[in-house]
């Protein structure tokens, strides 16, 4: 078995495929994205490869409508099986990134978070720094401690409110493993310097 990091967030469209990119890339890792629902502009995987130059695996499903995975796949009469995603056995790192956050529903009887305490593999919770994410973070540290999900700790990603962000990691008991800002221009040689001075390796490992 691969030594697997799940990446997941307090939300949607927070962040988190830059974080995992530049987390594939650090570690030479390959990538995984299980269910990809959205298929209009550049697919988490596509990003991912052009911004890490790592291997990508294939998606288990790719859905068209960008959604909740059990609406999407509803949207196109099919039910995610749970069963199917396999954690595959690749040489080396792997970097597994979740579908929005971690309380997304796979289908009608299983939640993301499920399917992570399946797995029982490390978990990075990356978290927004702006307005409300205190409370999104906290009550996502709390679902993933009360799964019995072994949390590395909270990657934060904008610009910087320190106050806020130690308020997350004292009330959430979780480490501070850095904070990404927003890249511009996002190249592959730029996210890998901003993601070296941001984030200790060690303190991930």
């Amino acid at each position: 078995m691969s030594d697997a990091i799940i990446v997941t967030g307090t939300d949607t469209d927070i962040g988190k495929t830059i974080f995992a990119a530049g987390l594939t890339q650090a570690l030479a890792a390959t990538y995984w994205k299980p269910v990809q629902a959205g298929l209009s502009g550049k697919t988490d995987s596509q990003v991912v490869s052009r911004l890490s130059g790592q291997p990508v695996l294939a998606e288990t499903y790719r859905l068209n409508l960008a959604a909740s995975p059990h609406l999407a796949a509803e949207a196109e009469g099919i039910t995610l099986d749970q069963n199917r995603l396999k954690l595959p056995d690749v040489t080396g790192p792997l970097i597994i990134e979740g579908a929005g956050g971690v309380m997304v529903p796979l289908n009608r009887d299983t939640l993301f978070l499920d399917v992570f305490a399946g797995w029982k593999a490390p978990v990075i919770l990356c978290a927004r720094t702006k307005l409300g994410t205190i409370n999104h973070t906290l009550l996502s540290l709390q679902a993933l401690q009360n799964a019995g999900c072994p949390v590395i700790g909270v990657a934060f990603i904008g610009a910087a409110e320190p106050a806020v962000e130690q308020t997350i990691c004292d009330f959430g008991k979780a480490r501070h493993l850095g904070r990404l800002p927003i890249i511009d221009p996002l190249t592959p040689a730029s996210l890998k310097a901003t993601f070296s001075n941001a984030f200790d390796l060690g303190a991930i490992l």
